[in-house]
């Protein structure tokens, strides 16, 4: 039997961090408001040259290092993003082209803060189905790209980032686990970015109402996520045959501390047991796990062996969790990590070079236009008329010869 074990992790923030004192200056809050509310102290924002592809990068190149692999091993990119480089190409075809990993599939993944648990789930199954080997599963988000910096209600909530873990094959017992994913869209409106899409495409009407940004039911939210939290890990629990007491850490989505704390007094689980970093980072989506995770191994929270519930709630509305026995890393020496640097840059070289030949090939070659010809009319048989005793009287035998018929065949007249 395969198993998904979870052997590298990595996490990239911006440089720039925007305190409560920072927002202060845009809206009308403080510090203590926002501290009281929601255990935020400070979240980094995305610089001008920051997208969530190179954030994606910078995190999975840490993750790789961390599993001893690069990017030419990998055989599945999956990026869980709401904020994505574009609508098309994927975000994940850009990381993947970034590393080299020029065997791998790519695609990214929408299911808001949920997000990263969904695409871990999907990764795990692509290992244990022995479609994949190798899987770089990557949460990012450029949430301040969307962020109305006028309302005060969501402006203090979210921040930037991105965070990775590679998933790799074993036929040891562990790793991920049992997982469990659901959505309910009747609550889709209770979090939502309305405009960009289809339904609303960007006019200036749009852009003067600021419908491109996020707008969100904050009390209704609160409610479904603490209610989300407690029954996905009681069932994800046990799904991996353990009890809530068996687990060493928990790893919620890091929206709000006052949600975390509502879900523990519920599950009847002490604070102790939750890894919580919202005060540094704020809420960053689908990217906050995997930064959670990765800070809780560096702070010694999080070691081999150790059995750790994951749960992710937002917007669809979607909810997610995983339980996952913890693996141990397998980094690169120092010498492999510099030359898998080499490596990253011979794959930007890789990339440039071929999208000049590209274009040299069809100034040389040209670009073979389709022939433009009619599809052929295909006659269809004739219908049945009815004889005298109102029976229809069916064509004889071979009366359709199945040869092409002329659009200009002759057609009933129609009578006045």
């Amino acid at each position: 039997m395969r198993y998904a074990h979870i052997t590298g992790w990595g996490k990239y923030v911006p440089e720039r961090i925007m305190s409560n004192d920072d927002i202060s200056k845009l809206v009308d809050t403080t510090d203590a408001w926002i501290r009281e509310r929601t255990g935020i102290g400070e979240r980094h924002v995305a610089g001008v040259d920051d997208t969530t592809a190179s954030l994606s990068i910078n995190a999975a190149i840490a993750a790789l290092d961390g599993a001893g692999l690069v990017g030419a091993q990998i055989d599945l990119v999956i990026v869980a993003t709401s904020t994505p480089e574009h609508f098309f190409p994927s975000t994940a075809s850009i990381v993947q082209d970034a590393l080299g990993a020029s065997h791998a599939g790519a695609f990214d993944l929408s299911a808001a803060c949920s997000g990263f648990v969904y695409a871990l789930s999907l990764g795990a199954d692509a290992i244990k189905a022995g479609s994949a080997s190798a899987v770089l599963v990557i949460g990012a988000e450029t949430m301040s790209r969307v962020t109305n910096w006028k309302d005060r209600n969501t402006c203090v909530l979210f921040g930037d980032g991105a965070g990775a873990v590679v998933l790799q094959a074993s036929d040891r017992p562990g790793g991920v686990l049992s997982t469990m994913l659901r959505s309910d869209g009747s609550g889709s409106e209770l979090l939502i970015v309305p405009a960009g899409g289809s339904k609303m495409p960007i006019t200036p009407d749009v852009l003067a109402q600021d419908l491109q940004c996020i707008q969100m039911n904050g009390r209704e939210v609160f409610r479904f996520a603490t209610r989300a939290i407690d029954r996905s890990l009681r069932e994800v629990v046990h799904r991996a045959g353990w009890t809530l007491q068996q687990l060493d850490l928990i790893v919620p989505h890091q929206a709000n501390i006052r949600i975390i704390e509502a879900a523990a007094r519920s599950l009847g689980i002490p604070m102790e047991r939750f890894f919580c970093n919202v005060q540094r980072y704020g809420n960053t989506s689908a990217a906050s796990i995997p930064i959670a995770l990765t800070e809780a191994v560096a702070n010694g929270r999080l070691r081999a062996n150790d059995r750790v519930a994951m749960v992710g709630f937002g917007a669809g509305l979607t909810w997610a969790a995983a339980a996952v026995e913890w693996s141990e890393g397998r980094a690169l020496s120092r010498s492999k990590r510099t030359i898998s640097r080499i490596g990253y840059g011979l794959a930007n070289m890789r990339s440039r070079a071929r999208r000049i030949y590209r274009r040299a090939e069809d100034r040389i070659f040209g670009v073979e236009q389709p022939e433009r010809t009619p599809a052929p009319i295909r006659q269809l048989p004739a219908k049945p008329q009815p004889n005298g005793n109102g029976h229809p009287v069916l064509p004889p035998s071979g009366a359709s010869n199945g040869k092409i018929a002329s659009h200009t065949a002759s057609q009933p007249k129609l009578e006045p």
